[in-house]
């Protein structure tokens, strides 16, 4: 998304955007993919083919997780880098590319330059401008903005007539960490529309992992009181499993005997009394 951003808002915009993946391409598949072939250069080429860096000329081509690219190809993608021509496979000359490159990567490159396993002189050759993407979780301002245009989009794919989120729905997703980040928002938003029945996406739609998931402690203002920040969460833990204080008590590690006695102290009409049998070995 980024990547589009910077292409479309630059002075190349009129010319092609082409990503690749280079960390799900062998690294003989990747050279052709890169720089093309010339036919018969290798088995099963039949006809010459034109690499990315020809195609994407006068515009902008994406390297996604080029943390992952192989010693041997590093090498080669550094020269074309340097020299701005790639050559083909199997070819003797060499073909001038006039292209912007966007790297991105999801590994620790410097860590991977101390052991070894990436070149410092392509890092630096690739790390002109750096912009640092936090993780999701880190930037929680952005995920019903991002939620909501993938939503769109994910309906007007599946010609859907879901158009927004619910508010418990949008609640949820603020309590959820996203360790996937966008790809795992936007599957998320892709499943409540396949399953979704209503106008607006409820909790009920969103995928089992958010609809578990618990507001976490923050102290964005003054210090509350420990006690409150406990009945918080309980009731926070005791809503998520729609009243069920067995197995509320559960997962919080308490005894049920335990949560009775403090849902009563909140003068919750709910609660109730626990089986008399029922053992209690949990400290208050």
């Amino acid at each position: 998304m980024i990547s589009h951003l910077i292409h479309e808002e630059s002075a190349r915009a009129a010319g092609p955007f082409i990503a690749v993946n280079c960390g799900a391409i062998t690294e003989t598949l990747l050279e052709s993919e890169l720089f093309g072939h010339a036919r018969g250069s290798f088995t099963g080429a039949a006809q010459a083919r034109v690499g990315l860096f020809e195609e994407a000329n006068g515009g902008t081509l994406l390297l996604d997780e080029v943390g992952d690219v192989s010693p041997g190809m590093q090498v080669k993608l550094l020269r074309v880098l340097q020299e701005r021509e790639v050559r083909r496979v199997g070819e003797n000359r060499s073909r001038p590319v006039n292209v912007r490159v966007i790297a991105a990567t999801n590994r620790e490159l410097q860590a991977d330059i101390a052991s070894g396993r990436f070149r410092m002189d392509l890092y630096y050759r690739l790390n002109v401008v750096q912009l640092h993407m936090p993780p999701l979780r880190s930037r929680r301002e952005d995920i019903l903005p991002l939620a909501r245009v993938l939503l769109a989009k994910a309906a007007e794919r599946f010609r859907s007539q879901v158009s927004g989120l619910s508010p418990r729905a949008a609640d949820q997703l603020l309590r959820y960490d996203w360790p996937g980040n966008v790809r795992e928002l936007e599957n998320a938003m892709e499943r409540a529309v396949a399953l979704g029945r209503a106008q607006l996406l409820d909790f009920d739609d969103l995928p089992e992992e958010v609809r578990r998931a618990v507001p976490k402690p923050t102290v964005d203002g003054p210090v509350r009181a420990l006690a409150d920040v406990e009945k918080d969460y309980i009731l926070a833990v005791l809503d998520l499993n729609g009243g069920n204080q067995a197995r509320t008590a559960k997962e919080l590690g308490i005894g049920s005997a335990t949560l009775y006695r403090k849902l009563k102290s909140y003068s919750l009409e709910q609660a109730v009394v626990p089986e008399p049998f029922e053992a209690d070995a949990s400290a208050d």
